[in-house]
């Protein structure tokens, strides 16, 4: 079980196929995720990136009601992102469900910072 302080790490490194797969689904189209750059790699689409913190919500069936993103520098394809999740509140409510609320961090090999952000909703 979650609890306040409690940090979740998992990384991923993304791919050509996943920009062309996120390209067909989102329409995300602009250029700079379709044509290389000089060192070969493709732009990642922003919200392909704000996948990462959305994983949590998976495994812990976080229905989200806010989510918050602020997107830092470039991720490009071939790089891996190494995403902490901390959770700042998790308590049962009323309703017998428990509010959680959480920060997120997300930084390329390199240590950068690429995406930040909060969310908040419940655990179903």
């Amino acid at each position: 079980m979650l609890k306040v302080g409690d940090v979740i790490t998992f990384e991923r490194t993304f791919t050509v196929r996943d920009v062309e797969l996120f390209t067909e689904i989102s329409g995300d189209e602009g250029i700079h995720h379709r044509t290389p750059d000089e060192q070969g790699r493709l732009v990642i689409q922003g919200l392909l990136t704000a996948t990462l913190p959305t994983k949590i919500g998976g495994v812990y069936n976080v229905l989200a009601r806010t989510m918050n993103f602020e997107f830092l520098r470039p991720v490009f394809t071939g790089d891996t992102i190494i995403c902490e999740v901390k959770i700042e509140k998790y308590e049962r409510q009323e309703n017998s469900r428990t509010a959680i609320v959480a920060s997120f961090s997300c930084k390329n090999q390199n240590e950068k910072e690429v995406l930040k952000g909060t969310f908040s909703g419940v655990i179903l």
